[in-house]
């Protein structure tokens, strides 16, 4: 079982996969997932925890205690509605990703993997991140593991590169090259949903504009997008990453400041921003296929924008893949684990920057000890996603 929380912040993804392994090939079922809210409190108290936000060490405890319990009651509900898992992985809520000078220094996720244990009796591979950047990398974005393994025949068989993208509050993206060597590049290309829904909280007090509907009524402030598009971060080299960390309601004030911006402009503006960003990252690499998950998908006025801006290539959602397109990332979650529990490396130092292959995360043990599996020699070059008849996706507004 997979569980992550994105830079939104709305809830918990869950996700349920059986992986099995073959000489150079894992393959995956997906089994079952679906989104359980977070609290109305606990969101609130979390989004008033981000920078440039101030926060206290009793604050930080009590966070840590209560996204680890409904990460457990998560959990729980996953096992219950999708039937038995062997093993838990968890990637938390992020709530700081400390970047300095281009360097990824330290990142905090929330969630005590020990709350989910006592809940469910399981193992719980989490804090995921971290090795990778002891070791010089950006912790981020993981999901090249799983899409490295994944678009590898895709490359090949197109002999151009592939491309995944999510789009969750920040947007990144992963290249598959063909060729032998198989060469990786990814990275947060910039703010995905996070500014868009800063502005739709501002502007109306909902949660995020809804379809895009705001900004289809709206067009693109030609002065504020040229200021946006004036941060520095979209021309630095990967490996790279970011957060809200950069992209919070300062940044946004910072940006509008002395413009007078009817609320549908600003939508549209930043869905421009949004999809260019994207784009522009998805064009460098002369992809055949841009492979897009995330609650980014579900805005049609983003992803006509997005498509706008890349004519020549395939614009497709994961789904057709046989990956739910709001699931992506728990799998993902649920792959990192299990690599962990087989003893074998689950980064892409070409990807994140580190040093070399690492083992990632700590394991806390369930109710009936520990046991790990003899490490696997094999090194798994594909991953295939299989389809089962089994698998089951609940009714689900995805972020």
């Amino acid at each position: 079982m997979g569980l992550i929380s994105g830079t939104s912040m709305d809830g918990i993804d869950v996700a349920v996969a059986d992986l099995r392994a073959g000489r150079d090939e894992i393959v995956l079922t997906p089994v079952g997932d679906c989104e359980v809210s977070y609290p109305d409190a606990l969101r609130a108290g979390l989004l008033a925890a981000l920078p440039p936000a101030g926060t206290t060490a009793e604050q930080l405890t009590k966070l840590d205690v209560e996204v680890g319990q409904s990460f457990a009651e998560a959990a729980r509900h996953g096992i219950d509605r999708f039937g038995p898992a062997d093993l838990v992985a968890s990637l938390g809520q992020t709530l700081f990703h400390w970047v300095e000078d281009g360097q990824a220094r330290g990142s905090l996720q929330l969630g005590q993997p020990a709350w989910i244990a006592e809940r469910t009796g399981l193992p719980v591979v989490a804090d995921l991140r971290v090795r990778d950047i002891a070791a010089g990398g950006h912790g981020a974005p993981l999901a090249s593991t799983f899409d490295r393994l994944w678009l590898r025949d895709l490359a090949e068989s197109a002999g151009r590169p592939a491309i995944a993208l999510n789009i969750g509050g920040i947007a990144n993206v992963t290249v598959v090259e063909p060729g032998d060597t198989g060469k990786v590049t990814a990275y947060d290309t910039g703010p995905g949903n996070a500014l868009l829904d800063l502005a739709a909280f501002q502007t109306t007090g909902a949660r995020s504009d809804l379809d895009g509907a705001l900004a289809a009524k709206g067009r693109v402030h030609e002065d504020l997008l040229a200021r946006l598009l004036a941060e520095p971060y979209y021309q630095a080299p990967p490996p790279k990453s970011t957060g809200k960390e950069l992209f919070h309601t300062g940044y946004l004030q910072a940006a509008t400041d002395g413009l007078r911006i009817e609320p549908e402009d600003l939508l549209a503006t930043l869905t421009e921003l949004t999809a260019r960003t994207i784009a522009q990252a998805c064009a460098g690499h002369a992809a055949h296929i841009v492979i897009a998950s995330g609650g980014g998908v579900e805005n049609p006025v983003l992803m006509r924008a997005l498509a706008a801006h890349l004519p020549d290539v395939r614009l497709v959602t994961s789904d057709e893949f046989g990956l739910p397109r709001g699931a992506k990332e728990a799998y993902l979650t649920a792959l990192l684990g299990w690599l962990t529990w087989h003893g074998a490396p689950a980064n892409v130092p070409s990807a994140t920057g580190a040093r070399g292959p690492r083992l990632l995360g700590s394991i806390t043990p369930g109710t009936g000890g520990l046991t790990l599996p003899a490490p696997h020699s094999a090194i798994w070059t594909r991953l295939r996603v299989a389809t089962g008849s089994h698998g089951e996706t609940e009714n689900r507004r995805d972020r």
